[in-house]
């Protein structure tokens, strides 16, 4: 019978995207006890995320006072330093914020390694240790970004691309007489209709884009490039992010979706490293 204390909430974990913001809340067993998507708010202050947060844990009646780490990604700087705020005045901890310096047992060969969304990090860390190397991750937010993992286990770059939801508002904002269509699989590539013609062109022609570029990164691999040369294994091809389900259950070239990668991504990195850069937070425990 489980330890109910290893059942309590102990890890905080926050990816912030240009988009939207994930949350989870992991039990000290690694058991994910919760998870929300919230809009990101550029101006958003400590308290309104602070008091968000513990409102959160209140509607899924989690105490926060078994909390003993606060793991953070962040793609919008002027949030990163709320986050951190957040995680002192809210919990009394000092945050783990994911850096490429921080991820230490993660070689990246893009240059330089500093330019490599903190996001794209985590997601490589998750995917290398949940399914192996070499791999792919294709994450479905504001952009599409392709991270590729070689089979040494080394980031080796990547693609990004337009997201979806980017691609349909600039066609709505550039043709005055199209009607704005929710992005759905029609029921064919042939529309009967105007607005099944736009979801025609925008959900299959996004899965094209994606499987593309999925046969072309491929091939680069099987020619020769990063450590994945000569390497008879095909790099597992995983999808993440807000529209990972409604567009890469649709990609050939898509074995898995995973829409808790970077949260578990997140807890991989800070069971790792945390203790570099988190913990409690010192003025916490000298009260």
């Amino acid at each position: 019978m489980a330890d109910p204390a290893s059942l309590q909430p102990a890890l905080l974990a926050i990816d912030v995207g240009n988009t939207q913001t994930q949350v989870g809340v992991f039990s000290s067993a690694g058991e994910l006890l919760a998870e929300w998507r919230l809009s990101t708010a550029r101006n958003r202050t400590v308290d309104e995320l602070g008091l968000l947060i513990r409102s959160l844990f209140d509607a899924r009646c989690l105490s926060t006072e078994s909390l003993r780490g606060f793991v953070c990604a962040s793609v919008v700087p002027p949030l990163t330093g709320v986050l951190e705020g957040v995680a002192s005045e809210y919990f009394g901890l000092r945050a783990t914020v994911v850096t490429a310096a921080l991820v230490s047992d993660l070689p990246v060969l893009y240059e330089p390694p500093t330019d490599v969304g903190a996001d794209r990090l985590v997601n490589a860390v998750a995917a290398r240790e949940l399914y192996g190397v070499p791999a792919v991750v294709v994450d479905f937010g504001t952009a599409t970004t392709f991270d590729v993992i070689d089979a040494k286990g080394a980031y080796l770059g990547g693609v990004i691309a337009t997201g979806i939801g980017v691609s349909a508002d600039a066609l709505f904002a550039h043709a005055a007489r199209l009607p704005r269509v929710d992005v759905a699989r029609p029921e064919s590539v042939i529309g009967r209709s105007t607005v099944a013609s736009l979801q025609a062109g925008l959900f299959f022609g996004y899965v094209e884009l994606v499987d593309g570029l999925l046969q072309r990164i491929r091939a680069e691999l099987a020619e020769g490039l990063g450590d994945s040369a000569g390497s008879e294994l095909e790099p597992k091809v995983i999808a993440t992010g807000g529209w990972a389900q409604r567009i890469g259950s649709e990609c050939r070239g898509i074995e898995i979706v995973d829409a808790l990668l970077t949260l578990q991504g997140l807890r991989i990195i800070y069971e790792r490293h945390g203790d570099r850069a988190g913990g409690a937070d010192p003025a916490s425990e000298s009260t």
